[in-house]
C-alpha cells in the first residue's frame, strides 16, 4: 500500500506543488485549506503523515496539533511556516509534532524529512513486535506444559511477579529455572527494566566480586577504569543469580548485606550506592543440605528463600513430551530448513519412554540434532541417538534400565568424556560446554573416578 500523506495550508500554489511533488515519489496525496477541514480529513482517514502550517485562517497549525493530540491521532505531523522562530518550532514539538520546516524550501529537503520520519515509524514498529514478542516469549508462551504441577508454578509465578521479595527456583539442571525467572520478570511491574543473569558457578571467585558489586580504578592490579557491577545494572530491574549454591562463601557475606541494606559498595570504592534490584535465585544443588553440613550460609538461604519455586524434572511430567517435541520441532525445523518434518510414532514412543536425566534441555537438543539427521519429512527413530533406540540406556541388565540414578550416570560420564575430548582435557572449557561450575565438574570427575 502506498504511504498516504496529508497536506494542510491556505496556500493552494503550494499544495499543488507538494501535491505534485509527492505523487511523482509515489506517495497518495490529499490536501486541506486550513486545519479545521484538515481535522475533518484526518479524523476519517488513515493517514501515515500530515504536513501541516502555521498561520491559517479558521484553525491554525498549533490547534490542530492540539486538536490531533486530544483525539490521539497515530498520523506523524511535520510542521511549516515561513514566520518560524525557534520558539514557534518548540511548541510545535511540545504540542506534538515530529518536525518543522521552514518556508520556502527544496522538494529534497521534504522529501528528506519524510525518509527520517518514515525510518522513526518502522523503528517504532519493530519495537513494537519485538517486545510482543518478549512478551509472548515469557508470558508462558515459552514453558510449554499441561502438566497439573506445572500450572501450578505458572499461578505463582503471576501471585508473585508483582511482589518485590526474594525467589528462590530449585530444580534439576535442565528443568527451565531461567525461563521461569525470566517469567517472573517479564509478567511484573519490571518489564521495563533490565534482566540480567549471571552464573556464580561459571565466573573465577576472584573476579565475582568484582562481576557482582563493581570496582573503582586501582582496586587491583588490572582496574584501569571505574567499573559498575551487575547489582547496578540491575537497577529497577531484576538480577537473576543462577547456581547461586557455587558461590564462594565470602562472597555470601557481602550478597547477605547487600540483600539487607539495599546498596553495594564497589571493590576499593568509600561510599556505598542504593540499589533497586529484585533478586531471583537458582540452584539445582540441595541448599538444605548444604547449609547442614555448613556449605551455604543459613541466613543467606533464609534471606533468598522468601518465596521458593521447585520445578519438576521431565520424568514426573511425561505427559508434556509429545507437546515439547511438537514445540521444538517447530522452533528448530525453519532454521535448519526442515519445516514441515513430523515425528513418527515409533520415534515419539521411544522419546515418551525415556528417563531424560537432562530434562527438557536435553529433549530439545535431542529434537534439534534429530532435525540435523533426518533426511525425509519425517523424523524416525534412525534419527535418534543410539542410546535412546535400546530403550534409554547405554545396555545392562533389565533391572539396570529402571534404574534413573544409574541412567543419570552412564548419561554424566558419557558428556563429561565427550566435553573432555572436544576441549582437549582443558577443564575450565569443559565445564563451560557442560553448563557446570568448574569445581562442580572437579567433584564429578573425582566422583566417578575419571581423573
Amino acid at each position: 500500500m502506498k504511504t498516504r500523506v496529508l497536506v494542510i495550508d491556505d496556500e493552494e500554489n503550494l499544495r499543488h506543488m507538494l501535491r505534485t511533488m509527492l505523487r511523482k515519489n509515489g506517495y497518495e496525496v490529499d490536501e486541506a485549506p486550513d486545519g479545521e477541514a484538515g481535522f475533518v480529513l484526518a479524523a476519517e482517514g488513515d493517514y501515515d503523515f500530515v504536513f501541516c502550517d502555521i498561520r491559517m485562517p479558521v484553525l491554525d497549525g498549533i490547534g490542530f496539533l492540539r486538536k490531533a493530540r486530544e483525539a490521539d491521532f497515530s498520523a506523524t505531523i511535520i510542521m511549516m511556516s515561513a514566520y518560524g522562530t525557534i520558539d514557534t518550532a518548540i511548541e510545535c514539538m511540545k504540542n506534538g509534532a515530529y518536525d518543522y520546516v521552514s518556508k520556502p524550501f527544496k522538494n529534497d529537503e521534504i522529501l528528506l524529512v519524510l525518509k527520517k520520519a518514515e525510518e522513526r515509524e518502522r523503528l517504532k514498529r519493530e519495537n513494537l513486535r519485538l517486545r510482543q514478542s518478549m512478551e509472548r516469549e515469557y508470558s508462558f508462551g515459552a514453558i510449554v506444559s499441561r502438566n497439573a504441577r506445572m500450572r501450578e508454578i505458572f499461578d505463582l509465578v503471576r501471585k508473585v511477579c508483582d511482589v518485590k521479595v526474594s525467589v528462590l527456583i530449585l530444580g534439576e539442571s535442565g528443568t527451565g529455572k531461567e525461563l521461569v525467572a525470566r517469567a517472573i520478570h517479564h509478567n511484573g511491574s519490571r518489564r521495563g527494566g533490565p534482566f540480567v543473569a549471571v552464573n556464580c558457578g561459571a565466573i573465577p571467585e576472584n573476579l565475582l566480586e568484582s562481576e557482582l558489586f563493581g570496582h573503582v580504578r586501582g582496586a587491583f592490579t588490572d582496574a584501569a577504569s571505574d567499573r559498575a557491577g551487575l547489582f547496578e545494572e540491575a537497577h529497577g530491574g531484576t538480577l537473576f543469580l543462577d547456581e547461586i549454591g557455587e558461590m564462594p562463601a565470602p562472597l555470601q557475606v557481602k550478597l547477605l548485606r547487600v540483600l539487607q541494606e539495599g546498596e553495594v559498595r564497589r571493590l576499593g570504592a568509600t561510599r556505598t550506592t542504593k540499589v533497586d534490584v529484585r533478586v531471583v535465585s537458582a540452584t539445582s544443588r540441595d541448599l538444605e543440605r548444604d547449609v547442614a553440613e555448613g556449605r551455604f550460609r543459613e541466613d543467606l538461604f533464609f534471606r533468598l528463600n522468601v518465596f521458593s519455586i521447585t520445578l519438576p524434572p521431565l520424568r514426573e511430567r511425561l505427559e508434556d513430551i509429545p507437546l515439547l517435541v511438537d514445540h521444538f520441532s517447530r522452533k528448530h525445523s525453519e532454521a535448519i530448513g526442515k519445516s514441515g518434518c513430523r515425528v513418527s510414532p515409533e520415534a515419539m514412543r521411544l522419546l515418551a519412554g525415556y528417563g531424560w536425566p537432562g530434562n527438557v534441555r536435553e529433549l530439545e537438543n535431542c529434537i534439534e540434532r534429530a532435525l540435523i539427521l533426518c533426511d525425509g519429512e519425517v523424523l524416525g527413530p534412525e534419527s535418534l541417538p543410539e542410546s535412546m533406540r535400546g530403550g534409554g540406556i547405554a545396555g545392562g541388565e533389565e533391572e539396570q534400565s529402571l534404574s534413573i540414578k544409574k541412567a543419570e550416570e552412564r548419561l554424566e560420564r558419557e558428556l563429561i568424556r565427550r566435553a573432555l575430548d572436544k576441549t582437549g582435557g582443558n577443564r575450565t572449557h569443559a565445564a563451560r560446554l557442560l553448563e557446570l561450575s568448574h569445581r562442580a565438574l572437579l567433584y564429578k570427575l573425582k566422583e566417578y573416578e575419571m581423573e
